[in-house]
């Protein structure tokens, strides 16, 4: 079969699929979001400055998803199978790519981790129980920042990534229930 080249319309990265992916493999962006990379538009460049409360939703956003990719890369160190610290290292990965996205939407550097917010604990089921708590704040958060949100760019990314960290949510009950 051959490969195809597709763009999520939330991150912006490109990749290479034989099919069209059910998710995005950087930022975890349900399939309505991925575009062939002939069709994808840098929505980006196309949005002309953010309201106060745009910006004040993304700015905590940004802050949020570091301090997530830091505290998933602890767990991801500390964790007690081989299973668990991919997991932890695969959620990392996406928090840094939704930091990146709100990056890039402010269009500013990334602030540093907040030391407090970043550290995992040394037990599995308490990183578990404290990352599905992460994930609830977050996308209950982000879901009422699309609703705030003016601008369709704001309001498209926020909602995309509320249901990307319910994914999380659901993840991380299904590894709760098993342990």
């Amino acid at each position: 079969m051959k490969m195809k080249f597709f763009r999520c319309r939330i991150c912006g990265d490109p990749f290479m699929a034989e099919e069209m992916p059910s998710h995005c493999p950087f930022c975890g962006a349900h399939q309505e979001h991925i575009a062939t990379a002939a069709e994808w538009v840098d929505e980006n460049a196309a949005l002309d400055g953010l309201s106060e409360t745009s910006r004040r939703n993304l700015v905590e956003a940004l802050q949020l998803e570091v301090d997530n990719k830091a505290f998933y890369l602890d767990a991801s160190s500390k964790a007690g199978t081989i299973e668990l610290a991919g997991i932890f290292k695969n959620l990392s990965k996406i928090e840094g790519e939704h930091a990146s996205t709100f990056r890039k939407i402010l269009r500013t550097d990334a602030p540093d981790p907040d030391p407090e917010k970043s550290v995992a604990a040394d037990d599995d089921r308490r990183n578990l129980e404290t990352a599905r708590a992460r994930e609830e704040y977050a996308s209950a958060f982000y879901a009422r920042a699309a609703d705030e949100a003016g601008e369709e760019r704001v309001k498209k990314v926020f909602g995309a990534i509320s249901a990307i960290e319910s994914d999380h949510i659901e993840l991380e009950t299904e590894l709760l229930d098993r342990r």
